[in-house]
């Protein structure tokens, strides 16, 4: 079966050049790293993107994602495996490619002195698009995005969240077969958000366009058909949310104690299992935590501050595969 996307064996590292420019921009580098070596940023990463699916790279800052973002937007090459798109090489089909790519940035690109439809009709002037083939491909993108009655309106004067549909409209002009999109929610209040992320679950099963998201958001993460997480450059776990969740194996038990190490050995000697020490609190997966919490109680009375009872959720998923929990601050490498 073909693939919208296929990385393979993917492996990224900055030179010092780089690393040093990065911090100039203010972005995190990764601490201890000499000026004379290069940064690692993605480490031996691979996976697929099926056609017609939402797909996320899920990490943290530091986790490698925006580069990966960088090369399969085209806007960085490679340094070693492989990458392609819709079966083709991308470093040996890079100008056709481009062409099948809508890419969403971080940071707006809009023209904020120009109208929404000024804008787009640049983009569309990119793509050779003209006369009134593009004006009534604008007007179709406005009316899918649910802004035709702004068309004449100065960007300036747009909400974040009417912007953010604009970029998608712009990234959509030229019909891509891919849409990319880089923090998509930057920047947009919760009620803006639900409602972008509604627009890009249509485009999947009404258009059939693929997308490719890269996120912080938990929560944006969970409506993905698939979830690619990240950490410090490496692909720590694929698959459906639910599917993640699932191979916890068990109920979620945080434990707060002032002896987190004195405690956690204690339940692994009574209890058995591998207890997780994350900063003061104890983590516990186990079957029928409900039931246990009790037995944790009589075992070690005066020793638990508190005890909270949960399903697992994606930030119990990574912190199950990596140690730590998503927010831990630490080394940290150049996105």
């Amino acid at each position: 079966m073909q693939h919208a996307v296929e990385v393979n064996h993917l492996t990224h590292s900055y030179t010092p050049a780089r690393r040093w420019a990065a911090r100039f921009r203010r972005v995190t580098v990764q601490a201890g790293a000499s000026a004379g070596t290069a940064a690692p940023a993605l480490n031996d990463v691979s996976f697929d993107v099926r056609l017609g699916e939402m797909f996320c790279l899920l990490g943290p800052n530091g986790s490698g994602k925006s580069t990966l973002f960088r090369i399969l937007s085209t806007l960085m090459r490679q340094r070693s495996g492989t990458v392609h798109l819709f079966g083709a090489d991308l470093r040996l089909h890079l100008a056709e490619l481009r062409r099948t790519i809508g890419v969403v940035f971080q940071r707006p690109s809009l023209d904020q002195k120009l109208t929404v439809r000024e804008n787009l009709a640049c983009q569309g002037h990119l793509y050779g698009l003209r006369g009134a083939a593009l004006r009534n491909r604008i007007l179709e993108m406005l009316e899918r995005v649910g802004i035709s009655d702004r068309a004449d309106d100065l960007i300036e004067h747009l909400s974040g969240g009417m912007q953010r549909r604009v970029e998608l409209a712009k990234a959509l002009l030229h019909e891509p077969q891919l849409l990319i999109l880089d923090e998509p929610s930057t920047g947009l209040d919760p009620g803006a958000r639900k409602d972008f992320d509604g627009y890009l679950k249509d485009l999947c099963r009404g258009e059939k366009v693929t997308v490719l998201l890269t996120t912080h958001i938990l929560d944006e993460a969970e409506m993905c058909d698939r979830i690619a997480i990240l950490d410090r450059g490496c692909l720590v776990a694929l698959g459906s949310p639910s599917d993640l969740k699932h191979e916890i194996g068990g109920d979620v038990i945080s434990i707060t104690t002032p002896e987190t190490e004195t405690v956690s050995r204690l339940i692994r000697e009574s209890f058995g299992g591998t207890p997780q020490v994350i900063g003061k609190t104890i983590r516990i997966e186990r079957a029928n935590g409900h039931e246990f919490i009790p037995q944790l109680v009589r075992s070690f009375p005066g020793r638990i501050d508190a005890i909270t009872y949960s399903k697992p959720t994606l930030e119990d998923v990574f912190i199950d595969k990596t140690g730590h929990t998503f927010w831990e601050s630490g080394e940290q490498q150049p996105e």
